[in-house]
């Protein structure tokens, strides 16, 4: 979907539409910019709809340093899970004889670039 956004949640009635038209949802993953703001807010409604969250901690990123990391633990205290681009995919493939097995590890096997955030941990 590509839909007109004035609100800073994603949880705009196209979407929850969209998520009802898919039987048995039940976790979202989020990763994209200003993750104390849009991502945050996103993620704390779809929470409050009892949908489980995980959010790609190094597809994610603020303007500052101090917000998104105020933001992700703040989210991580909430139940949501905070994790990396690296656990997604793999947890998707399941298994090393899933047919997109070896193009997910060819992609994992290209260094990430420093996200900051273990600088900060």
């Amino acid at each position: 979907l590509v839909l007109p956004k004035t609100k800073f949640s994603m949880v705009l009635p196209e979407v929850e539409a969209a998520l009802a038209e898919i039987p048995g949802v039940r976790s979202v993953v989020l990763f994209g910019v200003e993750t104390h703001v849009c991502i945050q807010q996103t993620a704390l409604e779809l929470v409050g709809r009892g949908i489980e969250v995980h959010i790609v901690a190094d597809a994610t990123s603020s303007r500052s340093m101090m917000d998104r990391m105020f933001a992700l633990e703040r989210l991580a205290r909430t139940g949501i899970i905070v994790t990396t681009s690296e656990a997604v995919l793999l947890q998707l493939v399941a298994d090393k004889d899933h047919p997109k097995f070896k193009e997910i590890q060819n992609l994992i096997k290209a260094s990430a670039p420093e996200s900051g955030l273990l600088s900060k941990v």
